[in-house]
């Protein structure tokens, strides 16, 4: 995890620049030792496979860093949680890696890439990926998020040149999952202005309805 706050914090973009291909290398090489020295002393047979990325999401909350390989989502949300009964509460939460970013590096809030930026070029997510997989043996927890389903970038005019982009990556990849935004209705997440998020930072709010547009403008009737 935290692969995207290095990147940021390096001033570079959502690729695999070639220092992190030199530090991938690093990665798979002490990844292979320990696993042949770990199957030595347990007279095992040698490692069929050695490296997966999990999802890594409360662990990277707690450490406040991104997650696995994933891009920031946002750099300010609204997340939706169940309380007692049926009552849906929301809180305006400031992702902590885009805040320890913005204050210790000086990083405008606008100029951190994030998941939803990301979502209008998915070839760049999904190559991301397959540049990644070359360095881990089995699976990649990753989420391409995509513009929602009707917009201008994603509907049904985009799907045979979204397959094609898919298929000149697929032949690297051991798996791909992708989510359009507001495919689910009342997802947990919906990003919001940082600014707005900061004004309102710790306080909890009743969600009196599902539509979230109030507050985003992305997502829910907003994108119909």
């Amino acid at each position: 995890m935290g692969v995207h706050e290095w990147l940021l914090q390096r001033g570079h973009k959502y690729k695999v620049v070639p220092e992190l291909h030199q530090w991938l290398a690093v990665y798979k090489y002490a990844s292979d030792v320990a696993a042949e020295e770990f199957c030595v002393s347990r007279s095992l047979e040698t490692c069929v496979a050695k490296r997966a990325i999990a999802p890594t999401g409360t662990i990277g909350i707690m450490a406040c860093t991104s997650t696995g390989i994933e891009p920031l989502f946002a750099t300010a949300y609204k997340r939706r949680y169940l309380t007692t009964g049926n009552s849906w509460h929301f809180q305006l939460v400031v992702d902590g890696t885009a805040k320890h970013l913005i204050e210790k590096y000086d990083i405008h809030s606008d100029k951190i890439e994030t998941a939803l930026d990301l979502a209008a070029e998915p070839e760049r997510r999904i190559k991301f990926q397959a540049d990644i997989q070359e360095y881990v043996d089995m699976g990649i927890s990753s989420t391409i998020n995509l513009p929602p389903w009707g917009s201008e970038l994603n509907n049904e005019d985009k799907v045979k040149e979204f397959a094609t982009i898919i298929a000149r990556h697929a032949h690297r990849l051991r798996g791909l999952t992708m989510y359009p935004d507001g495919a689910r209705n009342g997802q947990p997440l919906t990003p919001v202005p940082y600014n707005l998020a900061t004004q309102h930072e710790g306080e909890e709010f009743e969600e009196k309805f599902m539509d979230v547009c109030e507050y985003s403008g992305k997502s829910g009737s907003c994108s119909s």
